[in-house]
């Protein structure tokens, strides 16, 4: 027996108040339908369907794959409805599993046990039970089976009061599915075709019906507005942390750290407050993340520390390096073992080879440098000539002083020194000091000038 799922992505989402679609708006980084299919994935589905309709083609670009199949609702009246458009394509021996574009949060392990507890042919729905049930559909059971649920506009007082829910996740044999979602009428106070209705039918054609709870009801939110999406995203945050630190990860206030991709930590990592990891980041033995860092599709080495304030972007790093605080590191930033990079530093496209220091107010970019090296403070590798980019080399054991404009292309011998304040153009030997600076001079009888009058 196959498995199909689908995914309802077709709303609007008009209390986001956003032109983005609703399944598009961000959710740690990624769009909520992105959530979703990672979970669908993991259940391993020959048949992977989205219905979609609003905003179409924004949520086919940036969510399409080869193994989705996508069903257009061009109007959407009701969630039987969008089901009815991927139902043709459902095989009829396949077990249907429905999901929502708007619902992210929903564990592997949940609908694993929805998949496995559901017979050949038995019907399950998730079902949670809430202290406030206002909004929702109920769950009406006798002798411990479900033989409905009743939208809250279509329920009696009595129903009104059961407390426990339809999250609307729903698991049926694929044949029988599509037989109910055709017999699927719109006679109710909204007007809407609902999947709903379908549990009714099963009980009258005599399949059983499993009303499965889930504990968590954070994990079977909805998410219709920019409020509810924020109270996904720290739930979703929280969730994250937890994981971690139960893999070892030190954290100074779980609470404010944000993953906004996938973020994987060795042994004895410590990350400080307002940290924020985005795209794939790894961060090895050791490491120590201190307050108020940006760090993006990155690899840090064992034993490395970043001080505050940094940016840190498609960068790498080797062992027991020291980044910062107030340091930019941008794609192509590549530093060895024991490397320094310091306040207000920016790098980008270059190497950094073991135990270099660049310590203070520089600018790296397009760049070798070698062991051993030291940058000084006001450096500039002058990279760009307003049409092309030039590349320097720096060999081992270099040092550099203060103020230097490193005019590219342009390289520096093996221990050579080169003097505070000097403008480099040619290439510069071995072992040797190098000076460029022009002749001083006083200008006798020269006075600052004076604001012109009104």
């Amino acid at each position: 027996m196959g498995l199909t799922t689908i995914i309802l992505a077709a709303g609007q989402g008009k209390r986001m108040h956003s032109d983005l679609p609703k399944v598009l708006q961000p959710l740690a980084g990624r769009p909520l339908l992105s959530h979703v299919l990672e979970t669908a994935r993991a259940l391993h589905a020959e048949d992977l369907a989205v219905v979609y309709g609003h905003g179409g083609d924004r949520v086919q670009a940036a969510c399409g794959a080869d193994d989705l199949r996508w069903a257009l609702q061009a109007e959407q009246m009701g969630t039987g409805h969008a089901v009815q458009q991927a139902a043709p394509g459902i095989p009829d021996d396949n077990q249907a599993l429905v999901l929502y574009g708007d619902v992210p949060l929903l564990r592997v392990a949940t609908l694993r046990r929805l998949v496995e507890e559901t017979g050949a042919d038995e019907v399950s729905v998730l079902t949670v039970q809430l202290a406030d049930p206002t909004g929702y559909g109920r769950i009406i059971r006798v002798d411990g089976r479900v033989v409905a649920s009743v939208e809250e506009k279509d329920a009696t007082e009595a129903q009104r009061a059961v407390t426990e829910i339809n999250t609307g996740v729903m698991i049926a044999p694929g044949a029988r599915l599509k037989s109910w979602l055709n017999a699927l009428r719109n006679d109710n106070a909204q007007g809407e075709y609902y999947l709903t209705d379908v549990i009714a039918m099963a009980v009258r054609d005599g399949v059983a019906v499993n009303g499965i709870k889930t504990d968590d009801e954070t994990e079977v939110m909805g998410i219709n507005d920019k409020q509810q999406l924020a109270q996904a995203e720290r739930a979703l945050q929280a969730r994250l942390v937890q994981q971690l630190m139960a893999e070892g990860v030190g954290f100074a206030d779980p609470a404010r750290v944000d993953i906004r991709g996938k973020l994987h930590c060795g042994k004895d990592v410590f990350i400080d407050i307002n940290a924020i990891f985005e795209g794939e980041v790894s961060l090895g033995d050791g490491t120590r993340i201190e307050s108020n860092n940006l760090i993006r599709d990155s690899r840090l080495g064992p034993g490395t520390v970043v001080h505050p304030n940094c940016h840190i972007e498609g960068a790498s790093s080797g062992s027991n390096c020291e980044i910062g605080p107030f340091a930019r590191l941008r794609p192509g930033a590549t530093l060895a073992n024991n490397v320094k990079v310091g306040n207000f530093v920016e790098v980008k496209k270059s190497t950094i080879a073991n135990g270099s220091k660049v310590n203070h107010l520089t600018y790296i970019g397009d760049t070798e440098i070698g062991t051993g090296v030291n940058v000084g403070a006001g450096t500039i590798t002058c990279n760009y000539d307003g049409a092309n980019k030039h590349r320097t080399t720096i060999g081992d054991d270099v040092f550099i002083g203060s103020g230097v404009n490193l005019v590219a292309p342009v390289s520096i011998g093996k221990g050579a020194t080169i003097g505070a304040g000097s403008t480099i153009t040619k290439p510069v030997p071995e072992g040797q000091l190098t000076l460029a600076r022009s002749k001083q001079v006083t200008i006798p009888g020269w006075k600052k000038p004076v604001k012109k009058g009104k």
